[in-house]
């Protein structure tokens, strides 16, 4: 074990953690004697740091509403919500949290956790992305942090039927314009004919589709990197905030980089 509760504490923005302890032995990211190994530091630095970009659009939020609403997409379990609460929405005593996650198992323990965390703004909707619905038409967030494949793609189409103003995506294992792209030529298709290529050209392209799918959709949108490779190789982060209805320029470019390269994501297709 590397840390103890005294060393992890100064990774909270304020030095002092509310209910974080107990909270994160819950979630098995500390020992039951406040230690953590290597594994989970990295993992609890991404969340941190993905929180402090986060900080400054959910505190504009809670600024401008008496109830917010920010929801966590493919949740797992829901380590981005859980922080998110205890480090912000606890302590602004206001706005609520749903998490969305498809595991029967892991909604049931996030239920029980944020019982016992006394986090009553906290709820959990067992469902698919592309199926889950919450009570609110607009809501002011969405997170996907390491969604899968599409997945990612039903938390952006999740994200525009709640007309969130901010949308945070850090993607994972983006495969589906891989597969694609096998065996397809053209005069550019050097970029992709090796496998390990495709793979890394396929994950690439992926995300520049997704950036300019919301940026026709209204959105201002900045891609960058969330931490260093040292704690993950799945580090890039897709922000988004609304500023219009619709960017028919954004449009075009994605509409000729989809010509141009042959091959159109079910993002593109699928019914918001």
């Amino acid at each position: 074990m590397t840390s103890t509760i005294d060393t992890w504490a100064g990774l909270w923005p304020s030095g002092q953690p509310q209910k974080s302890e107990p909270l994160l032995k819950a979630l098995h990211i500390l020992t039951r004697d406040g230690k953590l190994n290597a594994d989970s530091r990295r993992k609890l630095k991404q969340v941190l740091h993905l929180v402090n970009f986060l900080r400054p659009a959910i505190e504009a939020a809670l600024a401008r509403s008496d109830d917010p609403v920010f929801a966590d997409v493919g949740a797992g379990k829901s380590y981005l919500g859980f922080v998110l609460y205890d480090l912000i929405l606890g302590h602004a005593g206001k706005g609520r949290m749903f998490g969305v996650e498809t595991r029967e198992d892991l909604v049931a323990k996030s239920e029980a956790l944020a019982a016992e965390s006394g986090f009553e703004r906290m709820k959990f909707i067992c469902a698919p992305i592309a199926k889950a619905s919450l009570p609110d038409t607009e809501i002011e967030m969405v997170t996907a942090l390491h969604a899968c494949d599409t997945a990612t793609d039903d938390a952006i189409h999740f994200a525009l039927r709640h007309k969130a103003k901010t949308i945070a995506l850090v993607p994972c294992c983006q495969a589906e314009v891989a597969r694609l792209l096998d065996g397809k030529g053209g005069a550019i298709h050097q970029l992709w004919r090796h496998p390990i290529q495709r793979r890394e050209f396929g994950a690439h392209v992926t995300n520049v589709i997704r950036g300019l799918f919301l940026e026709a959709h209204g959105y201002k949108v900045r891609v960058t990197e969330l931490t260093g490779l040292e704690h993950s190789l799945k580090n890039e982060l897709i922000f988004a905030e609304r500023h219009q209805l619709t960017n028919p320029k954004a449009r075009a470019e994605l509409d000729k980089l989809v010509e141009q390269i042959g091959v159109r994501p079910a993002l593109l297709d699928a019914v918001t």
